[in-house]
């Protein structure tokens, strides 16, 4: 019987705040917490998965038409299952898994994404997808598969595979390539639709990053899930906008920015005009700013371990995402402050937003102190957060492995 086990690590999103669905460039790295799990082959065309601290489990048909039933976990399962099920049809072997993450839940993490992955790579090892055709053609690289993981989330197209539903998210594949192809002590610099590196930096060696999870699940369902969308269907409103009135045919907000010098001002001109001017002006301001100035900048500023234009950046790319992005909450907006306010080089928020976490670069020799007086300052601030607040030491981790 075929078995395994894997290790699927999450990850922080340190630049480059919602452009990943736009065709713009983020920098993000792993990290060293994560889901391990250990996998095996069933002899019937089923997905099994159980949480090994909690003992919850989740069990789907590996058919096309796979529907959540119970638990959370199961609307990830059952997208997985259907995508694999129709773009690899016929799958006649299943898969049980028994996994364990350290992740903190809702975090903004990415422990969802990294669900998503690895539950696509345990499927795909026990039916030996890779020695297919289709997988060979399009997904044979970390960064295809990445992309294609990221399409099974979204409900997107890859490749010749046509989309379908997923999970009601309509963002894009920065957490994927993140977890699938980080180095170790680097930060990466990609692009998508379609995805690659533009660029790599060493975090620098004295250094580490501090996260200050508040406390306030980055959840994407009920209202979370229409507020996260609409910064997503923002920027696809306005490529299409961009497109009808060019007669172009742009793949993204990014390609469309950079299709010419004139760009940015006809977009702006065209959004002044639109039903929701300020929100729409706003976005493409943000969008610009994290993509043009904010992304290229802090990977210079990892690269020659310059903390000052750190923590410029920081500031700049924070204020946005609170009164552009409108993602933030009272909570994730005192950690950033707090957080420099104790000694860091540089904090921002990360993630979807409307909850989640801070992370911080701070000197290594005095992240002990830094951490203490942040948690001691937001103990103060949010009491009622204290008990579920988290604070972890970290430093970029390499990417997931394949068995």
């Amino acid at each position: 019987m075929k078995q395994g086990s894997l290790f699927v690590p999450g990850r922080i999103e340190l630049f480059g705040k919602h452009v990943d669905y736009g065709g713009g460039p983020s920098l993000t790295c792993a990290i060293g917490l994560g889901i391990s799990a250990e996998f095996e082959a069933l002899d019937e065309p089923a997905v099994e998965v159980e949480d090994s601290a909690t003992r919850r489990r989740v069990r789907l048909p590996l058919r096309r038409d796979a529907r959540p039933k119970g638990t959370h976990g199961a609307t990830y399962a059952s997208a997985v299952a259907r995508r694999l099920a129709r773009d690899f049809a016929p799958l006649k072997v299943g898969v049980r898994v028994r996994s364990r993450s350290t992740l903190p839940r809702s975090s903004g993490l990415s422990s969802s994404s990294a669900f998503i992955t690895m539950l696509t790579m345990a499927v795909a090892e026990v039916n030996d997808l890779r020695a297919r055709r289709a997988w060979k053609d399009h997904l044979s690289s970390p960064l295809a598969f990445a992309e294609y993981c990221g399409a099974i989330e979204m409900g997107g197209p890859f490749g010749p595979f046509s989309g379908e539903r997923g999970v009601g998210t309509r963002g894009g594949a920065q957490d994927h390539v993140a977890i699938v192809c980080s180095e170790a002590d680097a930060v990466g610099a990609y692009r998508y639709l379609p995805a690659e590196r533009v660029g790599r930096a060493t975090f620098p060696a004295h250094w580490s990053l501090l996260v200050g999870v508040s406390g306030v699940r980055a959840t994407k369902t009920g209202g979370a899930l229409a507020d996260y969308n609409r910064a997503s269907d923002t920027v696809r409103a306005m490529l299409a906008l961009w497109n009808r009135e060019t007669h172009r045919a742009d793949q993204s907000l990014g390609s469309a920015l950079r299709s010419s010098p004139e760009a940015a001002a006809h977009l702006a001109a065209l959004a002044r005009n639109a039903d929701d001017a300020p929100w729409f002006l706003a976005r493409i301001a943000q969008f610009r700013a994290e993509t043009e100035r904010i992304v290229p900048g802090a990977l210079q500023a990892f690269a020659s371990t310059d903390a000052a234009a750190l923590g410029r950046l920081c500031v700049e790319s924070q204020q946005a995402a609170e009164t552009a992005l409108h993602n933030q909450i009272p909570e994730t907006m005192f950690l950033a402050r707090a957080a420099m306010a104790a000694g860091a080089h540089g904090a921002s928020a990360f993630g979807a937003g409307f909850g989640g976490a801070v992370w911080a670069a701070v000197d290594t020799e005095r992240s002990r102190d830094v951490k203490a007086r942040w948690k001691q300052s937001y103990d103060a601030a949010f009491p009622h957060r204290a008990h579920k607040a988290e604070w972890l030491v970290l430093r970029p981790g390499p990417g997931v492995t394949w068995p």
